[in-house]
């Protein structure tokens, strides 16, 4: 399989002149954080740190240039500049360190304890244990959007409930949910691995027979008989922008949407649109600058 290494510079600006990020790590950070969470879309799928931002690794029959440049100009950070060169990688699993090291286990809000099979938790006081298999990074519940819908989901009565799962990567909101008494969960992602791969880990929770996961972008929910009590989105701003009214068009009365996967300055747009929608405003939680809000059908 052939890939492309995408090498992401990423330089902080100060009144139009540009100065290195590494003089400040924490703003490199979510520079790192905001480019791998927004070049999804772009096929983008491995990443790993470098001095002067980060490295993507995206397949070659995946990558689009134009959807990439795209969301480099939706980066919500005014003093950040990114530029990026693409060269053939070396033809080598992307995937292999992380797949080798694995992650700790996770807990969220003391119930639930994530882990990848590898590293078990030290104890088994969690009500519910969750097995990933380690084989990307984004959808382990390291990343705080994730700890965020995940904390949410826990929180709410999910018993009997349809949830559907939009960018569902490595299906731990789907699985989570049907821990929790969902009834079923529909998830899609636009990466077949993704799909592959949340379908692979329900299997490995023994959730499997309620999981139905699906390949394509939010286009697949007009092909969709379901209606759905709870919606979960961890996307992008701009791809939540564009859905949304996807989303609204398969949620039942009262039901209820969680959306994450941007920065704490994007909520004021993102609750203007759903109001359009009739979807009212419920809560926001914020970690680390990250945002995760709760809206239901009015």
């Amino acid at each position: 399989m052939k890939y492309y290494e995408i090498d992401f510079n990423i330089r902080l600006t100060h009144n139009g002149t540009d100065d290195s990020c590494n003089d400040n790590e924490f703003m490199m950070q979510n520079a790192r954080d905001i480019i791998a969470a927004v070049t999804g879309e772009a096929g983008l799928e491995t990443f790993e740190y470098t001095d002067n931002g980060l490295k993507g690794y995206v397949q070659t029959s995946f990558f689009n240039r134009d959807t990439l440049d795209t969301a480099i100009d939706s980066i919500p950070l005014d003093n950040i500049c990114v530029t990026y060169e693409v060269n053939e990688a070396e033809d080598k699993d992307w995937n292999e360190t992380w797949e080798n090291e694995g992650f700790e286990p996770i807990t969220v809000n003391s119930r639930c304890v994530i882990h990848d099979g590898r590293h078990l938790p030290e104890d088994d006081r969690h009500e519910i244990s969750i097995e990933i298999d380690a084989r990307m990074a984004f959808g382990t519940g390291t990343h705080e959007t994730t700890r965020m819908v995940a904390a949410t989901l826990l929180d709410t009565g999910l018993t009997g409930k349809n949830v559907l799962d939009c960018g569902c990567g490595t299906g731990i909101l789907s699985i989570i949910a049907l821990k929790c008494g969902a009834a079923k969960a529909v998830g899609y992602d636009i990466d077949e691995w993704s799909v592959d791969n949340s379908r692979h880990n329900a299997v490995i929770n023994r959730v499997e027979e309620r999981f139905l996961p699906i390949l394509g972008d939010a286009s697949v929910l007009a092909g969709i008989d379901d209606r759905f009590d709870v919606v979960t989105a961890n996307i992008n701003r701009n791809i939540l922008l564009n859905d949304m009214a996807a989303f609204r068009s398969v949620m039942t009365d009262g039901a209820m949407l969680i959306l994450s996967g941007f920065y704490s300055e994007d909520t004021d747009v993102l609750t203007a649109k759903a109001a359009e929608l009739g979807l009212a405003h419920c809560q926001t939680y914020t970690d680390n600058g990250w945002a995760c809000m709760t809206f239901r059908v009015e």
